[in-house]
Formats: C-alpha cells, structure tokens, sequence
C-alpha cells in the first residue's frame, strides 16, 4: 500500500528520504519519468523533475508537489540527513551528492519501498488482473500457430503483437519460447528453430498494463506425450495446485516451497527442479517475497500478488514449466 511520507520516513529510520529508482517513483507519483527524484520529508513528498515532465507532474493528485529539477539544491540546505536506496545509487552519483549538498549525510537503506510495494491497492489490483487475463488470452491463442511449421522467434514476435493489440503496453519480460530440447534450458532465449511435429513447446510469457507486470507459463504438446512426459506434467500440475490452495494470509514462504517439492521429491523428480517456487509481481516482474528455501522465510501479506511455477528440466532430452498468478487474499 503505498504510503505517506511520515510512514516512509518512520520505516526507513530517517529524517528525509532520496527515492531514485524509477520504478519507486512511479509507485510514488503514478507517473512514468525516465528521469527525476522524489524527496520524502514528514509531511510531503516533493517529485523534482526537469521540463519534459512538468506538464504531466503538474496534475499528480494526493500529497505529491512538484519542481523543477534544479530547486532540488535550495531543499537540501535544510536536510541534516537523508536516507537513499543503496541499492539504486551508484559509487559516482553519491560522491556527486556529497559535493553538492555537504551539509547532508546520507543514510543508505536497503528495500524501504519494496517492503510497501508487496501489498497491492485497489487499483494496483486492477491494473494485475487486467494483464493476468491478457495473458491468459495469449497463452489461449497459442495453439493456433501449433498448427504449422514456425519458428520460436516468430512465436515470440507474434506474442508481442498480440500483447499489444490487446491494449497492452508491451511485453513484462522477452518471452521464453522453446521448442523439443530447448525447452530443457529455463530460460531460453528463442531461435531460428522451425517447430517439428512431436516437439514439446513451452511458452513463458506476461503482458504489462498501465505499468504492472504479469507472468505465466504453459506447456503445449504437438502430439500425444509420451508416458513420461504425461507423468512428469500431471506430477507439476499437481504441485502447482497442491501450492496454490496453500497461498493465505500470513502463509510461508518455505512452507509452500516444501509443498510443492514435497510432491516432485515423491515423483523422483525433485532433483530437477532447479529454481524457486515463484516470485512476486507487480510493477516489476520480481518483486517481494521468493518463494525458495535459499531465500528468507517471509509470511504472505494481505493483497500481496505472487506466482506459482514449479518445473523440472531433464539436460539434452527436455523440460517443463507450469505457471500461473495467485492473489493473496
């Protein structure tokens, strides 16, 4: 949810706050900008851009004012000290802040918006849901193109044509599109390869819509699977299932990671299951919690938007993915 300044300056543990990450600020302000900073200070955000964005920062509602880009120094003079996302500011744009504003010191944090981002609002949800069934709708046209020899890299051009004839902004990601053995690498990227009668396709694929990113996978068959190949997808959609009636408030991470391993580990096919269970979405295709025993343990918050994607992939021979959205509520 996203919150008020005083908020953001209690949870960070400072007095003033530099957001730079533009993603940050465009949950912020609700404007996409390719270049700005917004200073949090107790009882205002102030969102300092330059003449490109002025008239659209102009008619930003809520507790947000605007200025130019060049004001920015005059506001520092007051502020003793600033906290800033360390993982955002390079080596060189801190040392440039030290010379310009050296009565400041700076804080640096790490995560302080991300930990507000996890929990989506009413419009965040809005907006997610939009590009979730987009998705699914690209997701539902891909057979059509099964029918014929194609290549992946024209499936994955046609993917994007779709998205946005759909009303989407774009794509969230560059599709994954793997054709036989490549699907055998999770994240492939597609090639020249011509679809063949009897290849396994698989599909990894999210529009974005007004700024916020969707993400689901599918596997398609060209002809009947083979008994393996019926088994070890009957055995992840199982998992998948199996994890997604877990998902609750206040829910664990580990533990839904263990439930879905749990059944690929009875399978025999835990081993080959190599990345987390799934991840949260928003305005980033990562964001929040990762659901892996590697990662720390968080509870699921209300509202909060995450995948569900357990898959195996067996080197040389071929792999598997099945993936979908899930709302925490």
């Amino acid at each position: 949810m996203r919150p008020s300044s005083s908020v953001l300056l209690k949870h960070a543990g400072c007095s003033a706050f530099l957001v730079t990450n533009l993603v940050n600020i465009r949950y912020l302000t609700g404007l996409p900008v390719s270049a700005g900073v917004v200073l949090a200070l107790p009882r205002r955000y102030v969102l300092f851009v330059d003449s490109r964005y002025r008239d659209m920062a102009e008619r930003i509602s809520g507790s947000v004012s605007v200025k130019d880009v060049s004001e920015l120094p005059d506001m520092m003079k007051d502020v003793r000290e600033c906290g800033f996302e360390s993982e955002d500011v390079t080596v060189l744009r801190k040392s440039s802040w030290r010379k310009k504003f050296p009565k400041t010191t700076f804080v640096p944090t790490v995560g302080v918006l991300q930990d507000f981002r996890r929990q989506k609002d009413r419009e965040e949800l809005v907006n997610l849901r939009r590009a979730h069934r987009m998705t699914k709708e690209l997701l539902r046209r891909v057979p059509s193109l099964l029918r014929r020899s194609i290549t992946e890299e024209r499936l994955a051009r046609q993917l994007i044509v779709w998205a946005l004839e759909l009303g989407a902004e774009g794509l969230s990601f560059d599709p994954i599109v793997a054709f036989g053995t490549h699907t055998a690498c999770p994240h492939h990227r597609p090639t020249s390869r011509l679809l063949q009668k009897g290849h396994l396709v698989q599909i990894d694929v999210g529009v974005k819509y007004r700024g916020y990113c969707a993400d689901m996978s599918e596997v398609y068959f060209t002809v009947k699977p083979t008994k393996t190949q019926d088994q070890v997808y009957r055995t992840l959609c199982l998992a998948k299932n199996r994890a997604t009636k877990a998902v609750k408030i206040g829910a664990s991470t580990h533990d839904l990671d263990n439930i879905a391993r749990g059944i690929l580990t009875k399978a025999g096919i835990e081993q080959y299951f190599t990345h987390s269970l799934g991840h949260g979405v928003g305005l980033d295709i990562h964001e929040g919690p990762s659901l892996s025993k590697k990662a720390k343990d968080l509870a699921l918050l209300k509202n909060e938007v995450i995948t569900i994607e357990p898959g195996v992939y067996f080197p040389g021979k071929f792999g598997m993915r099945v993936e979908d959205m899930v709302y925490v509520e």
